[in-house]
Parts: structure tokens; sequence; C-alpha cells
């Protein structure tokens, strides 16, 4: 009751007020109906605080979330299921849903009045440009009495958790060549296709016995293949996102490091719907092993929250993945690579796997001046030499281009050798 009256609002106190003085003046006047007047006028207010400090302890509240886990940029839906679990019905409620300033600001939606034992929901949506996670809660109710003089505040303790994940976005199905690193679906497929004395080819690789060149898959693809001496039982992929703080520019959702990680997701999820054994690896030390049900999930929640590191280097990222490395395919996300640091990705081709390497000009995220940005296109180019020089299928990436229509290059080959050809040409004619 005491907190009740500590309740009572502007209009309830002057009530109160006007009570004391007709009270005061009924005593030195002498008037009994002014008594009345006054004694009325006290009972409505601690008759409303008495009312909405009964009320105050029989709600009940739950909260849900449509959906749980929202790409960014995408709406949430929130709703709000309140139920009076008292024999007396309430007064209008305020609800406030506390929010973070990332998913805008706080809603307040006005709910009439819940009979005995009624129940009522509402609902309001948040938007989020921002990957993360974000709480949501506690909510917070405001009760009041029909006359609007007693108000008190009740917050729920629950929270929950919305979580942002970056942007799945969808990759056409192109034929990549660690798809025939094993069995179940995948040996099928290469089975399907090769027939079965030749289902473990791959490409030919720099320093491969020639005596095992394959040439009717040689022939078939177009592309110098060889046979495998050892097939994995299963297809495995191996993710690496570059988390080095100094390799990204840019600020905010159009960052070139948030272009890596909606690229990791699109790739990982694509990956995995091809039934691929997924492993995720990133400069912060995520290791995670995403071969189980649910690991798609694990994969985004990850990606939520990863972010730049001021530490780390290549050295160390090449260290974390060949820690486990167990060949197939190696896709990786990397900002500017200078061309040593491109040498160093040369450790990931152990094991017979094949390395995809989108390489992100993110000088191309920051305005420069010509000459600046001539320097950086050189530097860039070198680094993409020596990254297709390191055995690694280079695919460069620029500001304003889309994952979706860089993906069909991967499944290419080596992406023939006049493409190396002339890479080396641009980067000698550039550095002549």
């Amino acid at each position: 009751m005491r907190e009740a009256l500590r309740g009572l609002t502007t209009r309830g106190r002057s009530f109160l007020a006007a009570a004391i003085a007709a009270g005061i003046s009924a005593l030195v006047l002498g008037e009994r109906d002014l008594l009345r007047v006054a004694v009325l006028l006290a009972t409505l207010p601690l008759l409303a605080a008495a009312y909405v400090g009964r009320s105050r302890y029989k709600l009940a509240c739950t909260r849900s979330l449509e959906p749980g886990r929202a790409p960014v940029g995408s709406s949430a839906r929130v709703i709000l299921r309140l139920q009076n679990l008292s024999r007396l019905p309430t007064g209008t409620m305020l609800l406030e849903d506390r929010l973070p300033y990332a998913l805008g600001s706080r809603p307040r939606v006005v709910l009439e009045r819940l009979g005995a034992h009624q129940a009522s929901s509402v609902a309001y949506t948040v938007r989020a440009d921002v990957r993360g996670r974000y709480p949501i809660g506690p909510l917070v109710v405001r009760l009041t009495d029909p006359f609007g003089l007693c108000e008190l505040t009740r917050s729920f303790p629950s929270v929950d958790q919305l979580t942002v994940i970056p942007q799945v976005l969808p990759l056409p199905r192109v034929r990549l060549a660690g798809e025939y690193a094993g069995t179940g679906d995948s040996r099928a497929r290469s089975v399907a296709v090769h027939g079965e004395d030749d289902a473990a080819t791959r490409e030919y690789r720099r320093g491969d016995d020639l005596r095992r060149v394959h040439w009717r898959s040689t022939a078939r693809t177009g592309e110098l293949m060889v046979r495998r001496e050892e097939q994995p039982w299963d297809s495995r992929a191996t993710v690496v996102l570059d988390t080095r703080a100094h390799a990204h520019r840019g600020e905010g959702p159009t960052a070139s490091f948030e272009w890596a990680v909606s690229a990791a997701a699109s790739v990982a999820v694509h990956l995995r719907e091809a039934g691929y054994k997924l492993r995720l690896v990133t400069g912060t030390g995520i290791d995670i092993d995403a071969a189980e049900a649910g690991g798609e999930g694990l994969i985004l929640d990850t990606l939520a929250d990863v972010k730049l590191a001021s530490t780390g280097d290549v050295a160390a990222l090449v260290e974390q993945v060949r820690r486990r490395s167990d060949g197939g395919l190696v896709i990786g996300l990397f900002g500017t690579l200078t061309t040593a640091e491109a040498h160093l990705l040369s450790g990931l081709r152990g094991n017979g796997a094949t390395c995809i390497g989108f390489a992100i000009d993110s000088c191309t995220w920051i305005p420069m001046t010509p000459g600046d940005r001539q320097e950086s296109d050189r530097e860039h180019a070198a680094a993409s030499l020596a990254l297709v020089r390191s055995g690694w299928r280079s695919v460069p990436v620029s500001h304003g281009e889309t994952l979706p229509a860089l993906w069909p290059t991967v499944g290419r080959g080596s992406q023939g050798f006049a493409y190396r050809a002339a890479m080396a040409e641009t980067v000698g004619g550039v550095i002549r």
C-alpha cells in the first residue's frame, strides 16, 4: 500500500491536497458539509491506490520473437502477451519494452482494461541494420486506475535476445572441384559424371605425376585432370574469414569487412545445402565444426558476433587452419593482402585441398587520389598474382561487386591458364 501511495499521480496528489484544505476549512468554519467533501476527496485517491496496488501483483507476461534470428535489414515481430491472473479487472495499461538504440526507439503500446483472468496480445516490429545480438526487455507496465489518480510501474525481469545475422545471398549452383572429395551424395554425383573407375579425379596441380593424368576426364572437362590416390569419406569444406582490422576499409554496414562476413555466411549456407561438412575459421580464434545438425544456425550465430581484431596475422591464421586440416575445399575471404602474405597462404594447399580465395581490394571502399589509387591497384594485382602462384584460385573483389555475380568464377577450373597469363602480363606491364 505504501508503494501504491507513492505512485499517486499529480491528479491524485491534488485530490489529497484539496481534501486537507477542505478539512482544515471545515474545522475552522465549523461546516460539517465541507468536512464530508474533504472525506470524499481523500477517499478517492486512497481507493485508487488500493485498487492499483492489488492488481499489480496479478499480471503475467510472455514475449515471443518472430523470427528469433533475423537477417540484416529485415524486420522482426515482437509479440507481448499479458494475462490478468486476478479476479478484479485492471485499468488501462501502458506497455513499454526496453530496446537497444540500434533497434530503434522504445515502443509504447496502450492496452485497454483486462477482465478477470483475461489475456491480450500486442505486437510491434523492430529492424536492425547492424548485425549482432540485441537484448529485448525487460517490459515495463504502467498501471493506472480509471480516474488516473494513481499510476504504478512494474518491470518484468524476463529478457529475450534477437540475433541479427549477416545477409545470406542465394548463390547459383556451380560445379566445384572439392565436390569430388567424398562419398554419400558427393560420391554419387561423382560416379554419375565420371563412372566408377575415375570417380576420384581432381585438377592437375604443379608437381603431380603425369602418369596419373586421366585423359578421358581431361577431354570431357577441358581441364587437365588426375586420379586421386585417396578419397576421404565425406565432402569437407573450410571457410576462412580474415578479421585483421588493417586489411579492411570503410565503416558501418557498407564496410568491406561486412561484405566479407555476408559472403562467408552465404558460402557456408550454400555449401551446407550441397551436403558439405563445414568448418568455419576466423582470425579471432574462432574454429567451429558445423558438421552436425543445426550447424548452419551455429555458424550464422557466430558470424553475427564476429568482430575485427587489431592483432593477428596471416601466418597465425594459416597455422590455425592447418591444425585440423583434412583436405577438401578451402574458401577464403581475405582483405587487403601483401605479396608476402599471399605466399604464406600456400601453406593451406596440403592434403590435396582445393583453395579458392576472394581477394577483396578494400581500398576501393574509400576515396583516394588518382596516384594513391594507381599504387593501390598495382599492389593488389601483385598480391592476386602471388595468390595464384601459391596454388589458389584468386577471385578479385572490388566495391560494388556482389557475391552471386562472382560465384560462377569459382567453378571455372583454375580460371583458365589465360586468366593467369593475363594477370601476369598486366602486373608485369604495370611494374615495368
